[in-house]
Parts: C-alpha cells; structure tokens; sequence
C-alpha cells in the first residue's frame, strides 16, 4: 500500500495540515522560476493512508498537497480538481485555504 507523509502543524489557533506522496520527502522540484522544495520540516510527520489524510484535511483550516499521487487520489473522490494543481517538473501542488480569518 502506498503511503502518504503528513505533518499537523498549528499556527495562530488554526490547523494547518500538509501532505505529500512518501517518496518525494526532501526532494525539489523546478519549472521555469517555480521551485517546489518538499521539505522534511514541513511534510515530514507521520506516514498515513488515504483515510487518515481525508479525516485530517475535512479538519483543517489550511491545507498543502504535494504530489502526483495525494493529488490524483483526492481528485477520484470530489475533495480537489486536479486540473487546478500547479505542476512543478512531474509533481503536482495544490492549497486549500478554508475561511480561516474573522472580519
């Protein structure tokens, strides 16, 4: 079973969760003037399966996906639409951005 790398971070009491196919932890990504830099400090928490990342994505405020996989999978199931995702070299990024401030 492939596994995805997703890591919970919490700032300024919102939920920010970011997720990226396992395989492209650490790596970077070019396209043109565009780098996308899969950092383990920022993806690197905990591995988990499809499941686990849409009960954590339903959850949060903010989102980051990165990756051919996380991103195809969540287009087979309504949560994304792939054709919005950017694509860095042979990945592909997306952002989900909730209503995460009050006016």
């Amino acid at each position: 079973m492939s596994l995805f790398m997703m890591k919970i971070h919490h700032r300024i009491g919102k939920k920010i969760v970011a997720v990226c196919d396992e395989e492209i932890v650490g790596k970077v990504f070019r396209e043109g003037n565009i780098v996308l830099d899969i950092s383990p400090k920022f993806y690197e928490g905990k591995k988990a399966d499809l499941e686990e990342v849409v009960k954590e994505i339903m959850d949060a405020d903010i989102v980051v996906l990165s990756g051919k996989r996380i991103v195809e999978e969540l287009d087979k199931k309504g949560l994304v639409i792939k054709d919005y995702a950017l694509k860095v070299g042979d990945q592909l990024h997306l952002q989900i951005i909730k209503e995460v401030f009050e006016t």
